[in-house]
């Protein structure tokens, strides 16, 4: 698939569920993400992780390909009383100088980079001792649930997104970062029902990789009338309470 979330931006904004404020608060105890640390955010979509980081008083500058989905960031953080600095530039090769951040975070993108030249930029832009930080919070599918209906009508609709049935945990991208030389890795996890009304789930979903991102506007119309339709018909009680699941990597540089 050719995935473009420039064309998901609106929806992006408006309905997909940042982080839980715990992950934030666990971070923090590891020192992670503190008044004052130099934050750089890596695919930042609308800025839901670099706004998190500003709003406790870091020094944030955020990165993406995608110039759509930065001006909708950019209109977030101004209702959020929050300033980040955004460039478009890739996770790759950002053009920002050497050893110029305390943390480097990567939300809900490590996947779509080509993860070891990632790995060797963020270890480039790091303090010695900096942390990386790759995290997700991913809808988790179990038989009967909201998320499995869903991923089973996006392959219908979709039969090349071939990104469902995921549970969450990311083991590979320890091989990435120990690859690169980074060390000090931990993991940790935790589970989260999400209240979403069946507007926001059907645009959460409009706005993920195997609809509005890669497929051609009728397609994603008639995705979505029969989402609509199944919701109201299988899960009418709103809000639905979504499960999914938080869970991050910490890594430190040389």
């Amino acid at each position: 698939m050719k995935i473009d979330f420039g064309k998901t931006a609106s929806d992006y904004a408006r309905h997909r569920a940042g982080f839980p404020a715990r992950m934030y608060d666990l971070l923090a105890e590891a020192g992670i993400g503190l008044p004052g640390q130099r934050v750089l955010d890596l695919g930042t979509g609308t800025g839901t992780v670099a706004r998190s980081f500003a709003l406790r008083g870091c020094d944030v500058t955020a990165v993406d390909p995608a110039e759509a989905q930065l001006e909708a960031a950019a209109k977030l953080d101004e209702a959020a009383g929050v300033g980040v600095r955004y460039l478009a530039a890739r996770a790759e090769d950002t053009g920002l100088p050497a050893h110029a951040f305390d943390v480097v975070t990567a939300g809900q993108c490590w996947h779509w980079f080509d993860r070891p030249r990632a790995a060797a930029e963020v270890r480039r832009l790091l303090v010695p001792g900096g942390r990386l930080v790759i995290c997700h919070f991913d809808w988790i599918p179990l038989p009967g649930n909201v998320a499995f209906m869903t991923e089973r009508l996006i392959e219908k609709h979709n039969p090349a997104w071939k990104m469902g049935g995921g549970d969450g945990f990311h083991a590979a991208w320890l091989g990435d970062v120990a690859g690169a030389g980074f060390g000090d890795l931990e993991t940790r996890s935790f589970d989260v029902d999400v209240p979403y009304s069946h507007e926001d789930w059907r645009g959460r979903v409009r706005a993920s990789a195997g609809i509005a991102a890669s497929l051609p506007p009728d397609a994603v119309a008639a995705f979505d009338a029969e989402h609509a339709a199944v919701l109201a018909r299988d899960f009418p009680a709103e809000p639905l309470a979504v499960l999914h699941r938080t869970w991050w990597l910490t890594c430190a540089a040389p």
